[in-house]
């Protein structure tokens, strides 16, 4: 369907764009919304290791938060960057499985943008980790 619409074949990016103007609200679907995001969680628990580890690492973070009882805005700091973290880390899958679609051979444009979705993830994890020194290393010593 993208490519028709953009080619101008069948249906053109107006009709199309016209098309979802007129969709009135429905509850079904938006219902329907939340059933796909949780099917993508439940997906991204299941086929992902990277998830687990994550997991592992944020039910960590917040036992030892509750451990050293932080302040609100430290606890809401560390919500933040962990969700930083597993946005980032979703965001990655995502590209990762549609560049893998795209082109199953190896390709260096493709493994640049691999690369750079996980850069990503590291960048998010780096800011986490020092939220995470910033707020737990004084609580040590």
């Amino acid at each position: 369907m993208p490519v028709a619409l953009l080619s101008g074949g069948n249906g053109s990016l107006k009709k199309h764009l016209n098309n979802m103007k007129k969709q009135q609200f429905s509850l079904r679907a938006r219902l329907s919304s939340f059933g796909f995001a949780f099917n993508g969680l439940y997906n991204f628990f299941k086929q992902e290791p990277n998830a687990r580890i994550h997991l592992i690492s944020t039910l960590t973070v917040f036992i030892a938060a509750i451990y050293f009882n932080v302040s609100v805005t430290e606890i809401i700091s560390l919500v933040i960057v962990t969700g930083f973290v597993w946005v980032a880390e979703i965001f990655n899958t995502a590209i990762e499985r549609i560049m893998d679609f795209i082109s199953p051979e190896r390709n260096s444009n493709i493994k640049f943008i691999k690369d750079l979705a996980a850069c990503g993830v590291l960048v998010s994890a780096i800011t986490a980790i020092v939220t995470g020194a910033i707020i737990f290393i004084p609580k040590l010593f």
